[in-house]
């Protein structure tokens, strides 16, 4: 995708300071100030002035780089400067998230963010009951919220009509790829107006991704920083290779050594999870599940625990995971590697936030050594690796072949060097 050139200076010639030099109004910078906020981030800074200027916009950005602001503030800041107010059943933004927590998060950003500028916002989810979002929307939002599968849900009810919608957002569009809600997002915004402002965030650009840009926005301002290759600077990573069975008591040892202090443990499966969960609550080690079998009643309890201390150590799954932003996390935990290197770099991203240090410790069994050599990989390092008891083993490079013993002798004759290059070609498919 060919991204538009910014209108006016070139961002690294705006010497940008504050957010009053981005041009937003006085009371969303009295917000602001209330919040304790004075420097914008650099998506921030980025993607304020195209999305107040009206552009189509792309934001590369992985989580914990404050892109939630980067859209809402100028967001709110266009609708506050018209008249016109949203309709029955007919709200002027729409912005799509692919997780529960996440859409609650980017609602309640909304919501403080906006003050008193009268507009009005609702999120609307699975796993909690529809009659009190059908009564929010029938009442009249400006702002929509919503994950796709609960917005379908409400379209086919004629609860929610799109036709009068102005700005649709795209957040974490690669996570809504991986969930499968690609086909419901085309969907969606074949309903909405062809003149609306498209608003695409994403911590990666895979081709789906790209394509959707293509048909969906027109002539894109792209803004990019932190790539997702490059995990946070401040964050201390270290793998411990280990058997599997070994791994129940290495994270509870974990645990022990950061007491009161905020965890989160990624596993690959929600069985996991709550295998995890049982093995430390045994050990009195106060810690829950999160994943997509809990009902959002349940997700927010044990969120809320989370953050109030009162449960320090959350296990999670990814998609559970990736509306997760709670400030003070010490230690990530990955109790089983993930089988897509990217996930990597979002699960430790929930420590080091906001401009904190943190550690991130990972269990490696021998069938998780193609996993290992594929994050090395992404984030262009090797990860210190240490033995299940705690020994520092040999620094290696993140690049370092595999040996593959004494090279075989060539056969002789066409037919044999045919034969064997066939066999080479079989190797490496």
């Amino acid at each position: 995708m060919q991204a538009a050139p910014v209108v006016g200076k070139p961002y690294q010639e705006r010497y940008i300071v504050n957010f009053t030099d981005l041009g937003l109004k006085k009371p969303i910078l009295s917000i602001l100030v209330k919040q304790g906020y004075e420097t914008p981030t650099p998506i921030q800074e980025q993607a304020i002035p195209p999305v107040l200027a009206g552009r189509d916009v792309v934001g590369l950005a992985q989580t914990g780089t404050g892109k939630t602001a980067a859209f809402s503030l100028p967001i709110l800041h266009r609708l506050s400067d018209t008249q016109h107010k949203a309709g029955y059943r007919a709200p002027r933004v729409l912005v799509l998230a692919p997780t529960r927590e996440l859409t609650i998060q980017i609602e309640t950003a909304m919501r403080t963010y906006g003050g008193d500028l009268g507009l009005r916002s609702t999120a609307v989810v699975g796993g909690v009951p529809i009659k009190r979002q059908i009564v929010a929307i029938r009442a009249g939002v400006d702002i929509l919220v919503a994950t796709p599968g609960r917005l379908e849900d409400l379209i086919s009810q004629r609860v929610v009509v799109l036709d009068k919608i102005e700005t649709v957002v795209l957040d974490e569009a690669d996570q809504m790829l991986d969930i499968g809600f690609m086909p419901a997002i085309r969907r969606i915004l074949k309903l909405t107006p062809r003149s609306r402002q498209t608003l695409l965030f994403s911590a990666t650009m895979p081709n789906e991704i790209k394509s959707l840009s293509a048909d969906h926005l027109k002539n894109p301002v792209e803004v990019a920083v932190t790539p997702v290759a490059s995990t946070v600077d401040k964050i201390d990573q270290t793998v411990m290779h280990m058997n599997t069975d070994d791994k129940p008591s290495a994270v509870a040892k974990l645990v022990r050594t950061h007491p009161g202090k905020r965890v989160i443990v990624f596993t690959r499966t929600k069985r996991g999870a709550d295998k995890v969960a049982r093995k430390l609550n045994a050990e009195n080690l106060g810690a829950e599940a999160i994943h997509g079998n809990k009902s959002q009643s349940q997700r927010q309890r044990t969120l809320a625990a989370f953050r109030d201390g009162s449960n320090p150590v959350l296990i999670a799954t990814d998609i559970a995971a990736r509306g997760i932003d709670v400030p003070g996390v010490e230690l990530v935990v990955n109790y089983d590697l993930p089988n897509v290197p990217e996930s990597y770099v979002h699960r430790i991203g929930r420590t080091a936030r906001a401009g904190a240090s943190g550690l991130a410790v990972s269990f490696c069994a021998g069938d998780e050594a193609k996993q290992l050599r594929d994050i090395e990989k992404l984030i262009k390092r090797a990860i210190p690796a240490l033995s299940a008891d705690g020994t520092p083993m040999p620094e290696r490079s993140y690049a370092e072949p595999k040996s593959r013993g004494p090279k075989r002798p060539q056969p002789q004759g066409n037919k044999g060097r045919r034969r064997f290059s066939g066999n080479r070609q079989r190797a490496s498919a």
